[in-house]
This record gives structure tokens, C-alpha cells and sequence, in this order.
């Protein structure tokens, strides 16, 4: 008997169920047009050549003719049709490629939101159950519906995404391939007819697909690019994970400015250090359910949803006094960063006393503390 590594049954079935699941790929870009889909496809028909039983779950072409003709001979899985408001709907039929059970899947446009009466709410979780199943997928992703990534995109471009994947969809990719063209190119394309019909494309040149957008939109998706291959080279040279002492807690309250800003800002800053991170609403006696009304208890549930989205820990901390508990919740879990809203401390209360920030920063001065400004 080997006793140099032990481990539990559950460490040993979690092995196990790791070596069953898929594998996921992933082809990302900055906008439309810049070819994934296309690429995605070439793949699908180099595996059919090597003797891979490859098919296509679904795909966008949007009438461009490059890509339809990528689509010979590969199969594709009927989609299935539901009827919304009397009008027909057309999906991928997650049911019927689990029931075929390819060994590699194409599965377009991950960011979609299905069609009302599907199993799931959104694709990307149609592609976490062909992932389970041990169905290998590569699919596709534009850079502006990172969930993370929602403020900083709307702030660059004045566009506000509305279908968004968690960052953990992203994270849990094998594989991340950039499709990259610069931004002249692919105005181009436009202008050639080669993205939108012609009746589409002066608006969007004029909107969207401005240089400066898809200039800012396509160093986005280089960063990410980069900061993930970063991630997983110094992952691989620590045994798989990536080593950091860093820990971030991003402050909540039923009464603060944009909570979703701000773990946006607290995830993406855990994110870069590597490190876990903690979303703590802070419940002082004032923030009692029983004090506060329904729609403000309803925020702080969907707030804490978000968390578990963008890879936090949502964690309720009670406390009579809130720099109390922020500085007791730090010295229990280690925190090394504390991400806080900007406060709208009246400026006359200025004279009576310090600040919570001013407070926090006495009583846990080995801390960072990142004051993170509010959108609104």
C-alpha cells in the first residue's frame, strides 16, 4: 500500500469526477466580426479530418457567407423549437446532444440567455451539464460580457452588456485562444458587408464599432489574455495553484452606493492577486431583517448572488459598531486588502469626529484599504 500522499474518499472522488469532465475551449474576442465563430468551426473540421466525433450543438452564422461555408460536413443537432407569445424559438437541444453524446461539441455565443422554458436560464450553464457529462465543448466569447468586466466596458464605451458569464465560465477553461484583428480591420470588414447587412452598417460604425471602442474593447481582451496565461504559468510551477498570501474582503451594507460596482472592483482585484476573496455585509444592529423593508432585503440577497458569480465568498458579519466588526472580521480571516464605497458622509459631519474610513485605517493599519468610487 502507497502512503506517501493521503487523502480522503472525497478528495479521491473529486479526482475522479475531474478526470471525467470535459474539457472546455474557449475562442475570445473584443467584438462581432472578428472571426471566433469562424475559427471555432475550422477546429470543428480539422478534428472530423483526424477521425473526431465532433458536431455542432449550434452555431451563429449571421448570413456570413465565410462562415457557412465552414459548415460542410459537419453534423449538426437539430435545435429545438419553443413557442414564446406565439412566436417560435429556435435553441441548441441540450437533451438531444447528451443523448448523442459526441465527443466534442461546438457551442456558439456562450454569453446567450435561452429562450423562456428552457432548463437553464443561460448557455453557459447548457455547457456546464455537457461538461459534467464528460462532453468536450469549444465554443465562443467577446470580451464586454465578462461579468466582471460590466463597469469598466460601459464606462469605455457607453454601451451597458446585458447578457454577461460569470468570470468563473472563463476560469474554467483548458484552453483560451485570442482572435485578434485590429480595429481598422476590422471597420473594414464592416464597411465591406462582411459583419452586418447593409442597412446596419452606418449605425453601427457610428455607434458601437468606433475606433476608439474597439481600440479600448481589444486591449481588454489582450490583458485578460494575458493575465490568465500569467496566471496559469506561475499555477504550473507551483503544483497547479497559484501561491499568495493575499486576502481581499470588499465591505457591504443594505445602505451602500452600487454594491454591484464595488464587487466588480473587489473581484477583479482578488483576481489579480490570486488571492480568495470575501464579501461581507456587515449587519449592525440598525441593519437587522426585521429593520429593514422587503426591497432592500430582496437587494442584499441579489447582491450576494452576484458574489458567488464573480468567484467571492458571501459572508453576513454582525457587529455593534461596523469598524468593529470589519477590524475583527480582518484579524480572523487575514484580510490583507479591504475594498470600500465611497461614503456620503454629509460634509458638515466632518467637524464631529474621524470617518468609518478614518476609524478603519487606526485600527487596521498593516491593511490596504482601496476606496472604490461610485458609478452613480
Amino acid at each position: 500500500m502507497n502512503t506517501d500522499h493521503p487523502s480522503t474518499p472525497e478528495q479521491f472522488l473529486s479526482l475522479i469526477r475531474e478526470q471525467q469532465r470535459g474539457r472546455l475551449k474557449i475562442y475570445l474576442g473584443f467584438a462581432a466580426g472578428v472571426g471566433k465563430t469562424y475559427e471555432m468551426l475550422q477546429e470543428g473540421q480539422r478534428l472530423r479530418r483526424r477521425g473526431v466525433d465532433v458536431t455542432i450543438g449550434i452555431v451563429e452564422t449571421h448570413g456570413r457567407a465565410e462562415t457557412i461555408t465552414q459548415l460542410a460536413d459537419l453534423e449538426q443537432i437539430p435545435r429545438r423549437k419553443i413557442e414564446y407569445h406565439g412566436v417560435v424559438l429556435e435553441e441548441m437541444d441540450l437533451d438531444a446532444i447528451l443523448k448523442r453524446a459526441p465527443e466534442v461539441v461546438l457551442v456558439d455565443e456562450l454569453a446567450h440567455t435561452n429562450a423562456p422554458g428552457s432548463r437553464n436560464a443561460k448557455r453557459f450553464q447548457d455547457v456546464e451539464e455537457l461538461l459534467l457529462a464528460g462532453i468536450n465543448v469549444i465554443s465562443t466569447l467577446n470580451i464586454q460580457h465578462l461579468e466582471s468586466l460590466y463597469d469598466i466596458v460601459e464606462r469605455a464605451t457607453s454601451v451597458k452588456v446585458k447578457e454577461r458569464v460569470p468570470d468563473y465560465v472563463l476560469a474554467m477553461a483548458d484552453q483560451l485562444i485570442n482572435v485578434d484583428l485590429s480595429a481598422e480591420d476590422l471597420r473594414e470588414r464592416l464597411l465591406a458587408g462582411k459583419i452586418y447587412p447593409a442597412e446596419r452598417i452606418d449605425r453601427a460604425l457610428d455607434n458601437f464599432f468606433t475606433q476608439v471602442n474597439l481600440t479600448q474593447l481589444r486591449e481588454l481582451a489582450l490583458e485578460e489574455i494575458a493575465h490568465r496565461l500569467d496566471r496559469r504559468r506561475t499555477g504550473s510551477q507551483n503544483g497547479g495553484h497559484a501561491v499568495s498570501s493575499a486576502r481581499v474582503m470588499v465591505c457591504l451594507s443594505s445602505r451602500g452606493p452600487n454594491a454591484e460596482h464595488l464587487l466588480r472592483k473587489g473581484g477583479r482585484l482578488a483576481d489579480r492577486l490570486s488571492a480568495p476573496w470575501y464579501a461581507v455585509y456587515i449587519q449592525t444592529p440598525n441593519e437587522e431583517l426585521t429593520k429593514i423593508e422587503a426591497a432592500v432585503q430582496r437587494q442584499i440577497s441579489n447582491t450576494l448572488a452576484l458574489v458567488q458569480q464573480l468567484g467571492g465568498v458571501p459572508m453576513t458579519f454582525k457587529g455593534s459598531d461596523v469598524v468593529d466588526a470589519i477590524s475583527t472580521f480582518v484579524r480572523e480571516y487575514g484580510i490583507t486588502h479591504i475594498v470600500l464605497g465611497r461614503s456620503r458622509r454629509p460634509w458638515f459631519r466632518q467637524w464631529f469626529g474621524m470617518s468609518v474610513l478614518d476609524r478603519i485605517l487606526a485600527r487596521v493599519p498593516e491593511t490596504d484599504v482601496l476606496v472604490a468610487g461610485s458609478l452613480l
